[in-house]
């Protein structure tokens, strides 16, 4: 049997709407955001469990969208890359460097690689399971790069440099 994985990036932020890159910082939803994250919850309604990232932006949205009573559960796996000493400033700042951190960590961060490891850590965790099941995930840009490279087979070094283009989820057999 497969899982069925469903991707959704956390709601709208007040760092997104002002041009931060939030990192490993908590970051907070902006208005928008919330109206979003309960629009989700609405769309996703039959999910078995909805796994977060831990940062407070995901936690948000996941417990605004299914806080009604499914089962959330919070995974530091699922968290954004880390910036280290770039979370938190502007987005073109970091956005001009994500390139040079495919395989070398971020001063004081991690690097895009170990983003995907920690994704593979977490798929392999999920497989053994929730065969059977559809599994939410509310995550960060990096985990969209992640699964992209992990399961479509993308090149993580096209994958930085591209435009996000927010969509109402994503979703993977994973069998």
């Amino acid at each position: 049997m497969a899982v069925k994985l469903v991707y959704e990036t956390h709601s709208i932020t007040v760092d997104n709407e002002t041009g931060v890159a939030t990192g490993w910082l908590p970051g907070e939803l902006s208005a928008r955001g919330r109206a979003a994250a309960v629009e989700l919850g609405v769309r996703r309604r039959k999910v078995d469990v909805v796994y977060s990232s831990d940062l407070r932006r995901a936690v948000q949205t996941a417990e605004t969208a299914f806080g009604d009573g499914k089962e959330i559960r919070l995974d530091r796996r699922l968290r954004e890359c880390d910036y280290g000493i770039y979370n938190g400033r502007p987005v073109s700042e970091v956005a001009a460097l994500r390139s040079r951190h495919i395989d070398t960590p971020w001063p004081g961060g991690q690097s895009y690689r170990q983003v995907v490891a920690e994704m593979a850590a977490f798929l392999k965790d999920v497989m053994e399971e929730w065969q059977g099941c559809t599994v939410l995930l509310v995550g960060h840009s990096a985990n969209r790069w992640a699964l992209q490279n992990l399961l479509d087979g993308a090149v993580l070094e096209e994958l930085v440099d591209a435009p996000f283009d927010w969509r109402p989820g994503w979703e993977y057999d994973l069998a």
